[in-house]
């Protein structure tokens, strides 16, 4: 420990320090390094505290904050026996030291903090701060670009702006939890108890937590009791609501200055509320979602998380327990502060947003493109049977289309029905295409992802994902079985009614050529279709979500007319279909009009774009054998074609797959750190039973996720 005796008195600032009263500071709290800058800074620093202006007191601060920071050491002040500390501890310590042995300037310090304090309010820090500010997402993004471009005017008086005055980069948080608390809570004792008429900083602070835990305890309260949320809570009345207790709660605690029992009360109330939150959820998939709906769950949880922030700080005892809950408190504040100012943070989670307003329906769907047992493996190939003979015909018609000489617009409309039609088809009749699954199936992984305990979700997957594979292939042996042979029989049947075949030479060389792995734009072009694929499930689930948000089925199950013309019965069965129909249809028709629309729009602005969807460019590859005859077919052309034919559709499923595992998983904020163990476990069933990954059981066993027949695409 340093000699208590306090050194010189501070000189005046128009005169500074003197070398010798630089030198004699320096050995007096160094001895054993008088040199040291952080000591001979950190006098200086304390010979030019302001005396009056609110700005030149914060901009002390600023400067006190920055010698903090900086990456020399003042490991002269640490014994041999004491541990090591971080260079910001090591000088919290000198600033400590300091502090007990300079009344003069203990007291200026003490009178600057004071003055700071009173100056400020935390209301905006505490309770809006890192909260969403609903705000339009266009509004919000143009208000932070703003922000980031244009000099903002100066606001001394808020403790939100001296936070990110103080800590103006993100990485700042990190070095802000690594501060020692014990060295805070010190240090706040010696600078933060001025004498009257002055007011003491942390009465001042706590008035502003207790002033932002009411204002919280309001917002929250009238988000919670909204219409849409009552009615997706029905087991909570709405005299018992927990939101309704919370503002009396909060007033409670204001009343009795956060006395313990109040705040005990108050964490009991926002369990219960959470409760409520969480009953929302479960209801969001059977009642639909919207973007607000689920914005203002965001905003509730992230609220009650900062009432139980800061309860805690309030409810913590005095000295290192408080600024342990206090330093958490500003950590997260200080981190949200930068998000809240960051475009990019507003865009994920907008997307986030979206991702749950549509994954929880495609989730639902992607239940039904999974076998269990031998039998529904069948089901399935033959399902796909049917999907792969339609695609032959949707293949053949396209070419017809194309020989037309039709304007552009005219061209791509006839393209966009025809596959729309083609696969609203194979919906109608019960079929199956392969490349469907993947982007439905993934989230349904997901959500096995997300559920549960770890080991729960880890068992579930052991088993889930080998079904998912098994199904994936049955589909594609069904699809590609069929379309080969249907494509030439229509071609053969063709050319025995026309006498020539149904392509032209040219066209059918054209056709291989365009198919081919490393001479074509084949593997760019089916990573884009498979992009595509998963943009189509993504429209399905936000149709079928708008279906049952707006309760479409019960408008038509109880719609004057249609009673009238199906009986109370049809029209139930009406709304039914449409309901049971909706995602595929809105997935169907999006993605005909999308794999049409591609290379117009491409051709517009004059860069080369096509897709290549693995049914139908095996359709179009076997319409071109037929063409070309059977020498041909053994040509290495041909065969690299069919290699483009094989990449394509790996391609098409592992683009679509990995887009919509990868929503899915943030919009079940389901963390890397976890999904990787899955993936892990996945390769090691597949080194021990590879076997599960291709073909169903040898015996029917029931399993948790089956179906009863395949469904539709």
């Amino acid at each position: 420990m340093t000699d208590p005796t306090p050194a010189q008195p501070p000189p005046s600032r128009s005169a500074g320090p003197s070398a010798r009263e630089v030198d004699a500071f320096c050995v007096q709290y160094a001895p054993r390094a008088p040199g040291n800058p952080a000591v001979r800074d950190l006098y200086r620093l304390l010979c030019d505290v302001p005396e009056g202006g609110l700005e030149a007191r914060l901009e002390w601060v600023e400067r006190w904050t920055h010698w903090l920071r900086e990456r020399i050491p003042a490991n002269a002040l640490v014994d041999a026996d004491e541990p090591p500390l971080s260079a910001a501890d090591s000088r919290l310590l000198l600033m400590v030291r300091v502090m007990e042995g300079e009344s003069a300037m203990r007291a200026a310090v003490t009178h600057l903090v004071s003055a700071v304090f009173d100056g400020s309010r935390g209301l905006k820090l505490f309770a809006q701060v890192g909260l969403p500010a609903g705000q339009g997402f266009f509004s919000e993004a143009s208000d932070r670009l703003a922000r980031a471009l244009l000099p903002a005017p100066p606001e001394p008086g808020k403790l939100s702006e001296l936070l990110l005055r103080l800590f103006p980069v993100p990485g700042d948080a990190g070095w802000l939890a690594a501060l020692s608390p014990a060295l805070l809570a010190k240090l706040a004792s010696l600078v933060g108890d001025a004498r009257p008429p002055e007011p003491v900083p942390a009465t001042r602070v706590r008035a502003d937590m207790l002033d932002a835990l009411l204002l919280l305890a309001v917002q929250t309260a009238a988000l919670g009791t909204a219409e849409d949320l009552r009615e997706r809570s029905p087991e909570t009345s709405f005299r018992g609501s927990p939101f309704l207790r919370l503002r009396l709660t909060c007033d409670a605690v204001l009343a009795r200055d956060a006395a313990q029992d109040t705040l005990r009360d108050l964490a009991t109330c926002v369990a219960d509320c959470r409760q409520v939150v969480a009953s929302v959820s479960r209801h969001l998939e059977e009642a639909g979602v919207s973007v607000d709906l689920v914005y203002r769950l965001e905003r509730i949880r992230r609220s009650l998380e900062r009432m139980e922030a800061l309860a805690r700080v309030l409810g913590a005892p005095r000295g290192e327990p408080r600024w342990r809950e206090a330093l958490t408190l500003l950590v997260d504040l200080l981190r949200r502060a930068h998000a809240d100012r960051s475009v990019r943070e507003l865009v994920k989670r907008n997307v986030r947003m979206l991702a749950r307003k549509i994954i929880e329906r495609a989730g639902h769907s992607g239940e039904h493109y999974i076998t269990s047992t031998r039998a529904e493996f069948h089901a399935m190939v033959h399902s796909a049977a049917g999907g792969g003979l339609v695609t032959a015909g949707a293949v053949a018609m396209k070419f017809v289309l194309s020989g037309l000489a039709l304007a552009p617009f005219f061209l791509a409309l006839g393209t966009g029905l025809n596959y729309a039609l083609g696969f609203v088809l194979i919906q109608l009749l019960g079929c199956t295409l392969a490349t469907k699954q993947p982007s439905v199936t993934a989230a349904t992984l997901a959500g096995a992802v997300g559920e549960g305990a770890s080991g729960e979700r880890l068992a579930s997957l052991v088993e889930l994902i080998p079904r998912i594979t098994r199904s994936q292939l049955a589909a594609f042996a069904g699809n590609l079985g069929v379309v080969v042979p249907a494509a030439l029989v229509l071609a053969l049947a063709y050319q025995a009614v026309t006498g020539h075949t149904f392509l032209t030479p040219a066209k059918a060389q054209a056709t291989v050529a365009s198919l081919h792995p490393w001479r074509s734009g084949t593997l760019a072009f089916a990573a884009l279709t498979g992009v595509l694929l998963w943009l189509s499930s993504v429209a399905g689930g936000w149709l079928e979500n708008f279906v049952v948000y707006r309760r479409l089925p019960e408008a038509l199950a109880h719609h004057r007319v249609l009673r009238r013309l199906l009986g109370d019965a049809g029209a139930s069965r009406l709304a039914s279909g449409f309901l049971h129909a909706a995602s595929g249809l809105g997935g169907n028709v999006t993605l005909g009009f999308l794999l049409a629309l591609v290379p117009v729009v491409g051709k517009f602005f004059g860069v080369l774009l096509d897709v290549r969807h693995v049914t139908f460019a095996l359709g179009s590859l076997a319409l071109a054998g037929g063409a070309l005859g059977a020498e041909a077919v053994l040509q290495p052309d041909f065969l690299a074609a069919l290699a483009g034919v094989a990449l394509t559709g790996l391609l098409n499923f592992t683009v679509s797959f990995s887009l919509a595992l990868g929503v899915a998983l943030r919009a079940r904020d389901v963390p890397t750190r976890e999904a990787l163990p899955f993936l892990r476990t996945a390769l090691l069933r597949f080194a021990k039973d590879p076997r599960s990954f291709l073909l169903p059981p040898r015996e029917s066993a029931p399993d948790a996720l089956q179906v009863s027949t395949p469904p539709a695409p």
